[in-house]
């Protein structure tokens, strides 16, 4: 038996119970690039044509999770005759909206404690941090030194950053510290030095993440972000799915982030790609090859970084459809036994104010040649997904979530660790 969790970064689908406590009540990523879509706005038809078509994802039931999470299909949207997954909507339980804890927490591990994160101030970091910095980091300064979109500020920063050496430092809603610096003027590897110095230098803030953001480009205009981002994590605070799988001889292959997501533990082979596409060719070549007992954790990264962050509906709807129409080719790999699970660690509704994460719900759509079709209805925590896959592997019980039945030889059961 082997299991493949794939992960849309950031694609909620409306209706946390607890959003009022994050100023979010009434986001809905999914329902909104519908809404958009339906409508057919002048800046959407310039890209792409119609309503959003999800044919697959729809198969799976995706729409009829989206109807129990938020209340109403998608704008546009309608659902099919025939259902050939286990769907449900699952809540998040973890303290924060962050990458890692939806993560950690799809893997059995939820956030019960609230991170640490930077005032809406500028400047926001406090003084003795960046003094120190500089002074490790051998720097002239920084710039930045506030809450920022990451595209927005190396244009808005870049051409200064190649005239003065100093990186640009900026953080977001979520707890984390980012440094943006050119690849090659700055230096890749001085920046890899530069994000760890900072992870000592903030670990006593409690900041979850450092994450280093190179980008190429010689002025604004034409600065991109190369696929060399490097994501320093609190390593896990308890035994999560990886952890697990290994520890019982299974290989955790790692596409895209989830390695450093989880700070290298319990992952035994790291596999990147530069997008959304290429990670999905990752994961058809682990289809093929993965051996029996493994688990394969793939995270697409461009719904968060390209669309959500920056507010760009039309290329969330794009990027969709294009995930959309790839699944029959990782179906028509799957082996007998094999499970397969599509969900979210969070929301990121492109038609919602700033550029934060939104709290959601999530999908939860598993898949494979045993899985009986049918509503699993609402997930109280993401472990519950993680349950599952430890369920089906035949590991022993996580220590959070309830298995789901979604195979004759599961049953809906309380399966932690006493």
């Amino acid at each position: 038996m082997r299991a493949f969790i794939l992960v849309m970064d950031s694609f909620g689908i409306g209706g946390a119970p607890d959003a009022q406590a994050f100023g979010d009540v009434g986001a809905d990523t999914l329902g909104h690039i519908a809404q958009v879509c339906a409508v057919g706005e002048a800046d959407i038809e310039s890209r792409r044509q119609g309503v959003l078509d999800l044919p697959n994802l729809s198969r799976l039931g995706l729409l009829e999770a989206s109807l129990g999470a938020s209340g109403q299909y998608p704008p546009g949207m309608r659902t099919g005759p025939v259902f050939t997954g286990a769907y449900g909507h699952a809540c998040e339980t973890s303290r924060g909206k962050d990458t890692p804890s939806g993560h950690w927490e799809i893997a059995g591990l939820p956030t019960e404690f609230d991170w640490g994160s930077f005032p809406q101030t500028s400047p926001c970091f406090p003084d003795a941090q960046i003094e120190e910095l500089v002074r490790k980091g051998d720097l002239p300064g920084i710039l930045g030194n506030c809450h920022a979109s990451g595209t927005q500020i190396i244009e808005q920063l870049g051409e200064q950053h190649l005239a003065s050496g100093k990186p640009i430092c900026y953080t977001s809603s979520d707890s984390v510290f980012q440094i943006a610096a050119h690849e090659e003027r700055f230096g890749l590897q001085r920046l890899y030095d530069l994000a760890q110095i900072a992870k000592t230098i903030f670990a006593p803030l409690n900041i979850a993440r450092v994450i280093a953001r190179p980008f190429v480009g010689d002025r604004a205009g034409n600065f991109t972000r190369t696929a060399n981002r490097r994501d320093l994590t609190t390593p896990p605070h308890g035994v999560t799915l990886l952890d697990r799988v290994a520890a019982h001889g299974g290989q955790v292959v790692s596409i895209g982030k989830i390695a450093d997501i989880f700070a290298g533990r319990g992952v035994t082979r790291r596999l990147k790609g530069a997008n959304n596409m290429t990670l999905f060719d990752c994961l058809l070549e682990q289809a093929d090859t993965a051996p029996d007992g493994s688990l394969v954790f793939v995270n697409f990264v461009d719904f968060d970084m390209l669309y959500g962050h920056r507010r760009d509906v039309p290329g969330y709807a794009g990027a969709l459809e294009a995930f959309d129409r790839r699944i029959p080719q990782f179906e028509a790999k799957m082996r007998g036994d094999d499970l397969a699970l599509i969900t979210a660690d969070h929301g990121c509704d492109p038609t919602w104010p700033g550029h934060d994460h939104t709290r959601e719900q999530v999908p939860a759509l598993f898949f494979g040649p045993h899985v009986n079709s049918g509503n699993l209805g609402r997930c109280e925590s993401f472990a519950d997904m993680g349950q599952t896959v430890a369920a089906w592997l035949g590991l022993p019980a996580l220590e959070t979530g309830s298995v789901l039945p979604v195979a004759d030889h599961l049953e809906r059961s309380d399966a932690r660790m006493p």
